[in-house]
């Protein structure tokens, strides 16, 4: 009987249909995350793998049960250089380690592509930072975002920019990637519709670091307001150069250029520069507070999305424990109708998976740091 016994587990084990660890008692839930962890962008990425890590980190202290097992999580990172194509290989690694769930990409360029190889195999995917429309708009049951998309950011930033600056003429600057054309797209129909006259719809690359041509270019049309869309290692030098050539016009952008890093690689250029970002003010809430402190001491300064990812990881697993089941196909239909309270506000989906009145807030380089505006 001991000899049929062993012989059916390994026939099991070899089979796939079973694991060490769920032989052993524990089930192994493994999740994994996709985000740019070298190139230009690697400060943001190793931001969200870090909020990553200590959502798990957390769960896995406090002890996990799904359904009537114990559960431990596993984190399965992956670097897809903010590159479409380095993405998709990502996506199909983590499909072929059969991922439980992913949290990434942290690009809309990176989250699109990807998003059609987790469809396709039916793994969930929680976006904490990809804002492109075309995200969510493709259907699949699959994709869900815990970050306001450009829709919800570019109405903000282009009333703010119309009715708080007062802006008459403004120019327009993106970085042509999924997320810096859908957000301008979305930026210059409602500054539009508010009033504003676009004087300039000028592009640039997410490599580049000179826009001397463009910045003289729009010198000459007298814009009130500069809006960049696009991220930090293109707006910081952009930043220093509108000041270097005396360009006279605010500075405004998005998330993807509100980071301690801007300020830093700007020096006194950034000083004055507005930039939105999703949510709340962290620190205005008990738990944005609690969260930014234990970031902090083990991580270091928060960048940007860090508690976005935290969130998107811990809204995963909880999805998990009320279908009782790890299963994606499982888990899912709860997932999308999931509510609960994040460090950055209530957290709940769409029918499309985008979150349910996701806040916007803009802030101010001020004394060399980010003061959110009332």
């Amino acid at each position: 009987m001991r000899l049929k016994k062993s012989l059916l587990l390994l026939a099991l084990l070899s089979a796939g249909a079973v694991s060490q660890q769920t032989i052993a008692g524990d089930l192994v839930i493994k999740i994994g995350s996709a985000a740019p962890l070298t190139g230009p962008q690697a400060l943001l990425g190793k931001d969200n793998e870090n909020g990553v890590k200590l959502a798990i980190e957390e769960i896995n202290a406090a002890g996990l049960t799904i359904g009537k097992t114990k559960a431990k999580v596993e984190l399965l990172s992956e670097d897809d250089q903010a590159d479409p194509r380095a993405a998709t290989i990502v996506a199909q690694k983590f499909v072929d380690q059969q991922v439980n769930g992913v949290i990434g990409h942290l690009n809309s360029g990176a989250t699109i592509p990807a998003s059609k190889i987790y469809n396709d195999a039916g793994i969930v995917q929680i976006s904490p930072s990809a804002t492109a429309i075309a995200y969510t708009a493709q259907g699949y049951k699959t994709a869900f975002r815990v970050m306001t998309n450009d829709s919800q950011q570019g109405l903000a930033l282009a009333n703010y920019a119309v009715k708080n600056l007062k802006a008459k003429n403004i120019a327009i600057i993106d970085d042509r990637t999924a997320y810096g054309q859908g957000l301008a797209d979305e930026f210059e129909k409602d500054a539009k519709a508010a009033g504003a006259a676009i004087v300039a719809r000028e592009y640039t690359n997410d490599k580049a670091v000179d826009f001397t041509a463009i910045i003289t270019s729009i010198k000459g049309k007298k814009p009130d307001v500069v809006f960049f869309a696009g991220m930090t290692p293109q707006a910081a030098p952009m930043m220093r150069q509108i000041v270097g050539l005396q360009l006279k016009a605010q500075f405004l952008s998005a998330d993807g250029a509100k980071t301690p890093e801007f300020i830093k690689l700007a020096g006194g250029a950034a000083e004055g520069a507005i930039a939105s970002s999703p949510g709340v003010v962290l620190e205005q809430s008990a738990n944005g507070k609690a969260f930014a402190a234990k970031f902090e001491k083990k991580f270091g300064k928060i960048q940007n999305y860090a508690p976005y990812a935290y969130e998107a990881t811990l809204t995963l697993i909880e999805a998990m424990k009320v279908a009782g089941s790890a299963d994606p196909a499982k888990y899912q239909p709860f997932l999308a109708k999931i509510s609960r309270n994040g460090v950055l506000g209530p957290i709940a989906f769409d029918a499309k998976g985008d979150i349910k009145n996701g806040a916007v807030t803009l802030y101010q380089v001020k004394k060399g740091s980010w003061v959110a505006l009332p």
